[in-house]
Formats: structure tokens, sequence, C-alpha cells
């Protein structure tokens, strides 16, 4: 059964990963990036490193993610082409 979740997880990672890098939206980028770091801090904890997990849950997908959003009402959300 364990195998089965990473799997799970590892999909979800893939497809935040593909997501941010296809979408023109930069608000929608900055949300798919802390998803990302969500789903890998998952990854962690399911692996056993909850050091690792704790230091990207707070980092990565708390403290990046909420830099990105601020970054980016501070530019403009689209690109010209």
């Amino acid at each position: 059964m364990h195998w089965q979740i990473d799997l799970i997880i590892l999909t979800f990672i893939i497809f935040c990963a593909v997501a941010a890098i296809t979408v023109r939206d930069l608000l929608s980028t900055a949300i798919l990036f802390g998803a990302y770091s969500f789903m890998m801090c998952l990854l962690w904890a399911v692996m056993g490193a909850v050091d690792v997990a704790f230091t990207e849950a707070s980092v990565g997908a708390g403290v990046s993610t909420v830099f990105f959003v601020a970054a980016v009402f501070r530019t403009s959300r689209r690109t010209k082409d």
C-alpha cells in the first residue's frame, strides 16, 4: 500500500510541475508552485523524513508562495504574447 501512495503523490507532483511551466497567468503559476511544494512536503513525510517535510512546508509551501503572490500583485498578471 505504501508504494501506491508514493505513486499518487508523484503523479500530482509531475502534474503541478508541468502545469506551472505551461500556464500563462502568473498568479496561477505561483499557486501551482505552492501546490508543488506542498506535494513535495507530503512525499517527504510519507518517506519518513519529517524534518525535511517540515522545512519544505514552512519555507517552500509557506514563505515562498507568499513572496511569489506578493510579487505578482506588484506586476501585471498576464504576459503580452
